[in-house]
Parts: C-alpha cells; structure tokens; sequence
C-alpha cells in the first residue's frame, strides 16, 4: 500500500494525516499569514480622493506570498503521497490544490473537498474513511 495523506486546510492552519502500512501520523501546520488588516482611510468622513487612499496592493502580495510559504510547507509534509484528500472551507483547500499540482504531482489523484471546521479527531475519521472506499 502506498502512503495516502489527508489534509484539512484554510488559511490559518492545516492539519495533516499520512496513513501508511506503519500507521498514522497527524501534523499540526500553522499559517502565520496575516489577513488583510483593514486600511487606516476606510474609517474616515472625509470626501474620497484617490490619491489619498494608499493601495493594497502591497499587502495583498505580503498575503499571498506568505499563504503561498504556508502551502508549501504542508505540501512538503504530503511528499511520496500515492493519493491525496484536502478538505477545507472557503477557498484555501482549491489554492493548496493548485498548489500542489503545479508543484510536485503526486504519483495518484488528488481529491478536493469543502468542509466546515473539524477537529484533529475529525479530520483523520475523514481521512481514514475516505481511504477504505
């Protein structure tokens, strides 16, 4: 049997399960990136101008390069993976699959699928039984 791994994702941690013929081991992968903090000039009552609000630029590229860290760190922890799970809410289990592919391919398929939050307990219930099938 190959190593099969498991992950549950948003963007702030990641919790991942590699069940193999040994066992199973869980680790616990935190982001780090922080989301958008909102802009000083949002608050304000004065007329709009365009030049006075700053852009977000730069700090959409901090996220993203920092989310994108963070995914390669959790795809670091699913190297030699026969088949791969990533479940998650939002948009973050489809951006660790992108990621992921475009990377290192795994040698099998890499199965995505939305979930609500779920504990460590949950998430390798999850895992295992997706496997057995």
């Amino acid at each position: 049997m190959s190593s099969k791994v498991g992950a549950w994702v948003d963007h702030q941690e990641a919790i991942v399960v590699k069940l193999s013929d040994v066992g199973e081991e869980t680790t616990h992968v935190q982001s780090g990136a922080e989301s958008q903090l909102p802009r000083s000039s949002d608050h304000t009552t004065r007329n709009f101008e365009p030049m006075q609000v700053p852009s977000d630029d730069p700090r959409e590229r901090k996220f993203t390069a920092e989310l994108n860290t963070f995914y390669d760190e959790v795809r670091s922890q699913m190297n030699h993976a026969g088949s791969i799970l990533i479940i998650g809410p939002g948009e973050a289990e489809k951006e660790l699959r992108n990621r992921t592919g475009s990377k290192h391919p795994p040698a099998g398929s890499i199965v995505v699928e939305a979930a609500d939050s779920m504990t460590k307990a949950q998430v390798v219930a999850k895992v295992r039984k997706h496997f057995q099938s």
